[in-house]
């Protein structure tokens, strides 16, 4: 069937329906805002200005689900207008975008050789991904204490000829390595991928968050936001895989909404073409092609193919995206046919999602997968009676084999019984109850180091994988205060950092038995700086509010405050030398220290 064919059990159009006038009007369907009024209750200076730069049109579903009026239907003095304000809004979209993206690279570029030494778990990624790129797999190394301080000093070629056993899939070692080929084995090689991608996250967030508010400065706000964000900022300037695993995510969720626009207006092209005011009652035609649908599919597997937890993220927003098709269905007039989308749009969902994600995953592997020395890797030949062996060969069944010992890794008693200094309960993670350490030098003796301490006091130099306490603070209220307007307002356009923000965080909960650390909440914290900044755009108001003002100078100190925080704590993000004294200053509870 193409989409200009019926769904299932759909009479044909009448010709009736096909003539009747398109002036009628449906409510809004629960769980929708109404989307016949401005669903734009933030400030958007691009925006056209009073009452006589729009018509007043019937309200027609296809004018819900495309969320705008059609260009046919405009005079060519506004229809000009029109153009020209979409213009200048797209053209402003992208001029923030980029230079707030640009912005937040720089910062992070400064010193990021610095320290030149391996970091806290850059002890393991950045020797994986060097070995990866060179055999196709891991290969163990030489204890850290003895070979850290030889590839700092140059001597990067000591890895044994045994294959190591990893626990995380290759994707993000794949990346970090790409930085090792272009800059060689030194700091600055194995830490210029996370920078690359920390700034891209910056990137997407700032396009997630106006694609969801509509607004420009909804979105800069965002962007600007993470930009100043602690945690971001560190987790972009070392080794570990976090930093991908967020960039993939946010960009992941970023095409299901994009898919959601896509397929609403393809329902209301449809309803154009065939002249009627709604489905009346039919499902409506099939729609196929969803190239947003199957991009997320993509970056979902190389979100899972980076940390397996990604997975959580791809089964609530699939669910999500396809209850957004019924309510689609159900807006266009299918009425209980619209429940028909669980299956008729859930199935090719699936495919897209899931399917695409786990083959996706797979290729992640294609290095071990086609070469013969990784850890397990003849593990179908020497059990060739195996059920796996027997059905699948020996590639596919060793494959399996070491996912499962992956898993039993993660769950198995040996990680549960681990004791760790910086262990976080997930429970502290939206108030930063439990900052990790990345780096400290203790104790630095006056004269030393340029300490300039005197007395009995000392110097600290340390990497603090901590967030921007005054805006991870703001980001917690303002995720209470999303879930209420999501549920209590019925604005949908909430829900989506709600859900995907305690996608990633919720399953923690589950492994709080184990060491969990701060760090991972780098997932967190782009979707609930997205529903701070829409929060923010909810207190600044419409252009044409008397309260505007009032609104914008609430914003600007919150922000500045931030700004402020963001400065203040830099030197513990940065390794930088400080008085004892000092670095006390900074942690404001005794969990910090």
């Amino acid at each position: 069937m193409t989409e200009a064919e019926w769904g299932p059990g759909d009479p044909a159009a009448t010709p009736a329906q096909q003539t009747e006038a398109a002036t009628i009007t449906t409510p809004a369907p629960a769980g929708e805002p109404d989307e016949t009024a401005d669903p734009e209750p933030w400030a958007d200076d691009t925006a056209p200005e009073g009452p006589e730069a729009w018509p007043a049109p019937a309200v027609t579903p296809w004018r819900r689900l495309r969320r705008a009026v059609s260009r046919e239907e405009l005079s060519t003095v506004e229809r000009l207008r029109d153009g020209q304000s979409e213009l200048r809004d797209r053209l402003a979209g992208w001029v923030v975008t980029v230079s707030i993206t640009v912005f937040a690279f720089v910062i992070r570029l400064v010193n990021l050789g610095y320290p030149n030494k391996l970091v806290f778990d850059e002890t393991y990624y950045p020797k994986d991904a060097w070995t990866l790129w060179k055999f196709g797999y891991e290969r163990e190394w030489p204890s850290a204490e003895v070979a850290n301080a030889k590839i700092v000093a140059g001597d990067v070629d000591i890895f044994k000829d045994s294959a190591s056993f990893i626990v995380h899939p290759p994707v993000g070692k794949w990346l970090i390595g790409l930085g090792e080929q272009m800059f060689g084995m030194n700091s600055f090689g194995w830490r210029f991928m996370p920078l690359v991608f920390g700034t891209l996250l910056v990137f997407i967030t700032i396009r997630m968050a106006r694609r969801l508010s509509r607004s420009t400065l909804v979105g800069a706000i965002a962007g600007i936001l993470l930009t100043l964000d602690g945690l971001a900022f560190v987790m972009s300037r070392i080794g570990l895989l976090d930093i991908f695993q967020a960039f993939f995510l946010v960009a992941a969720v970023s095409c299901v909404i994009a898919d959601r626009d896509w397929y609403r207006h393809r329902l209301a092209d449809r309803l154009e073409d065939l002249g009627v005011p709604d489905f009346g009652g039919r499902f409506g035609p099939m729609v196929w092609l969803r190239p947003w649908r199957l991009a997320a599919g993509v970056l979902f597997g190389l979100a899972i193919g980076t940390k397996w937890n990604s997975v959580f993220v791809l089964a609530a927003m699939g669910v999500l995206s396809v209850l957004w098709d019924v309510g689609a269905r159900r807006l266009a007039g299918a009425e209980w046919r619209s429940w028909l989308a669980l299956l008729v749009d859930g199935g090719p969902a699936f495919v897209r999602l899931v399917v695409v994600s786990a083959l996706v995953y797979v290729v992640s592997w294609s290095g071990w997968l086609f070469t013969s020395g990784g850890y397990g890797r003849d593990w179908g030949e020497q059990n060739p009676d195996h059920p796996w062996t027997v059905h699948l060969g020996t590639m596919w069944a060793s494959f399996l084999r070491y996912q499962q010992d992956i898993y039993n890794f993660h769950t198995g008693d040996f990680i549960r019984g681990e004791t760790h200094p910086y262990d976080a309960h997930p429970i502290g993670w939206l108030v930063m109850a439990r900052p990790i350490g990345i780096d400290a030098v203790n104790s630095i003796k006056p004269g030393v180091d340029g300490c300039t301490a005197t007395g009995e006091d000392t110097c600290i130099r340390v990497i603090s994988g901590m967030g921007t306490p005054v805006l991870w603070w703001l980001a917690a209220i303002a995720l209470v205060v999303a879930v209420i307007w999501w549920l209590g307002g019925r604005d949908w356009r909430f829900g989506v950092p709600v859900v995907a923000a305690l996608a990633t965080y919720l399953p923690w909960f589950a492994n709080a038995d184990r060491p969990v650390f701060f760090f991972y909440a780098i997932c967190i914290i782009p979707f609930t700086v997205t529903l701070l900044a829409m929060v923010f755009g909810l207190i600044i108001g419409p252009a044409d509010s008397p309260d505007r003002r009032r609104g914008a100078i609430i914003v600007g100190v919150l922000m500045a405050l931030v700004a402020a925080n963001f400065a203040f704590i830099y030197p513990v993000l940065t390794d930088q030398l400080m008085l004892y004294k000092d670095w006390l200053a900074r942690m404001w509870l005794r969990s910090w220290i």
